[in-house]
């Protein structure tokens, strides 16, 4: 028969937690219980403003109405494309803007007292775009359609405030060696020509460089 126990002595077994399955567990951690103050989670404010952002736009345009006979859907694909081609529109007119702005200040326009370099080529003249006609050994010179563009006020090229603009072209001429100067009358437009390129008669490339080289570097300058 066993003695009676005592209850003084009786060890105090603490209850284990109700959410334990093992009567020895050990590595358990109490449950956080919810804090109303705590921010509610990303997750939850993103969908709510999702949420409230679609209803809002559901009211200011109902999905089931028409549209100048159109669903919603295609209307807004019409106004995307809309801004999608006036986007497109102002950033080209922009760049546009912007090189021809940053290329008239390069080109060689009667603006100061500066010299330029570019090929001498020589050409058959005849009726110019300044409306002037002329012949093989004329002091006339055709300049770049760069330059006679961008000087272009009006329609009527043979109005251009380049016509008739005197220039001073400048080398040394390989087959007598001694540097030689020309004055020349603006009377043309050269559509092959780079910016400083000019463009003379047969007679006058003579004056300036040996015919057989057909394209020489020369030194010019406005008047």
């Amino acid at each position: 028969m066993s003695p009676p126990s005592d209850p003084e002595k009786e060890i105090t077994r603490k209850p284990l937690p109700a959410y334990t399955t093992a009567p020895n567990a050990h590595n358990w951690e109490p449950l956080e219980e919810e804090d109303s103050t705590k921010t509610p989670r990303r997750g939850f404010v993103g969908a709510a403003t999702t949420w409230a952002l679609s209803d809002r736009f559901n009211r200011i345009l109902p999905p089931h109405k028409r549209y100048l006979g159109r669903s919603r859907r295609t209307l807004l694909i019409a106004i995307g494309v809309i801004f999608v081609l006036l986007l497109a529109l102002i950033i080209g007119l922009a760049v546009g803007l912007k090189k021809k702005s940053g290329s008239s200040k390069s080109l060689p326009l009667p603006t100061g007292a500066d010299t330029y370099e570019g090929d001498l080529t020589y050409y058959d003249p005849g009726l110019g775009a300044c409306g002037v006609d002329s012949g093989d050994s004329d002091y006339i010179v055709a300049i770049s359609h760069y330059t006679f563009d961008a000087a272009q006020t009006g329609s009527n090229p043979n109005e251009n405030p380049l016509c008739n603009r005197k220039i001073r072209a400048t080398r040394v001429n390989e087959l007598t060696g001694k540097k030689v100067s020309v004055d020349l009358t603006v009377i043309d437009r050269c559509t092959g020509c780079e910016p400083t390129d000019i463009d003379v008669a047969p007679e006058i490339f003579k004056k300036l460089a040996d015919p057989t080289l057909g394209r020489v570097l020369v030194t010019w300058a406005w008047l």
